[in-house]
């Protein structure tokens, strides 16, 4: 009989990572999860209220820095999978405080790598017995490929060229992983995603930052002329693919996830007030609330991923398109909103 599984999730109080969780325990009842988060200003317990009397649920407040602390918790847990989700993530503060994501996304990066390693295996390319099939599953980001012009699709042979901290310091960490699987012969996968967007974002994104003005009156910022363009992934969409690669991934590989839904903020912020004007009528259009404020340093133009890999070798695609998915996400803002 196979050992119960027990898996580490980082960074799972989180927008992704708390999404992530209830999708996982609904589709992997048998396994333990522990979910390690540091709760910073982007995590919040309240995302994972569901899941408080779940007896495969544990959370642990903590810092994937703190090496005493992950050493315990693979102590205690003996964890056969660890799906690291924490970063920082907003590029806005990278600009204004980089030392912040050089610590976590590097250093913490290290930290849980290691430290499975050492668990895991009794020496490079040797797993120790019941340890075989132990798995590290790095969440990263398709900001690590740089800016694209307008054709083209960042594929997972797509060089890397980070233009901010964030997507530096998330390019330094892929890298670690990367070096660990062909140094140490770990079993690795990595994932790069393109922009989710969906239930429980955080209020400083894009997304929520649109809907949150426009339901206040205030003015709805974008950058620049906001023609900007992200590819945008509903985030049920992005659990589905993480969990299919920490289960069926090919170790070593990376597999880009993107939702095929290239839009520009523009077009984003005037969609959203197109669909409140529906859903929150009021006397005069959202749309007349977007105002254009000073670009961002260094700010990409345009990201776009092809999925075939995933789609082609692991059978994923995205469910939602961006039409459809926004409305449910400005559903979703409306009855968190209505509560407070």
């Amino acid at each position: 009989m196979s050992k119960k599984q027990s898996i580490l999730i980082t960074g799972g109080a989180g927008f992704i990572g708390s999404n992530f969780i209830l999708h996982f325990l609904k589709h992997n009842k048998e396994t333990e999860v522990v979910n390690l988060d540091k709760l910073t200003y982007a995590g919040e317990l309240s995302n994972l209220k569901e899941q408080e009397n779940n007896k495969n649920y544990t959370f642990i407040k903590g810092d994937i820095c703190d090496s005493e602390l992950v050493n315990e918790l693979f102590n205690k847990y003996k964890f056969t999978g660890v799906i690291h989700f924490a970063a920082e993530s907003h590029v806005d503060n990278s600009i204004k405080k980089p030392d912040a994501f050089i610590t976590t996304n590097v250093n913490g990066t290290f930290n849980l790598l290691n430290t499975a390693k050492n668990y895991w295996m009794e020496a490079p390319f040797s797993f120790k017995e019941g340890c075989e099939n132990n798995r590290f599953h790095h969440i990263s980001t398709d900001e690590v490929y740089g800016s694209l012009g307008e054709t083209g699709l960042f594929t997972e042979e797509t060089p890397y060229a980070p233009n901010s901290p964030y997507s530096a310091s998330k390019a330094s960490s892929d890298f670690i992983v990367r070096s660990y699987f062909h140094t140490y012969g770990m079993s690795v996968v990595t994932t790069n995603c393109s922009n989710n967007y969906g239930p429980k974002q955080h209020n400083e994104k894009l997304i929520p930052t649109i809907i949150r003005k426009a339901l206040n009156n205030e003015a709805i910022p974008i950058y620049g002329d906001g023609k900007n363009i992200r590819d945008w992934l509903y985030v049920e969409d992005h659990c589905r693919g993480i969990n299919l690669v920490f289960h069926k991934g090919k170790l070593g590989e990376t597999y880009n996830i993107g939702g095929k839904n290239e839009r520009d903020n523009l077009y984003i912020a005037q969609k959203i007030c197109d669909i409140l004007d529906e859903l929150r009528p009021k006397d005069i259009s959202y749309s007349k609330q977007i105002t254009f404020v000073k670009d961002r340093p260094g700010h990409d133009f345009r990201y776009a991923i092809d999925a075939s890999k995933i789609e082609n070798n692991l059978g994923w695609y995205a469910n939602e398109n961006f039409e459809t998915g926004i409305v449910k996400t400005i559903e979703w803002y409306l009855r968190k909103y209505k509560k407070q």
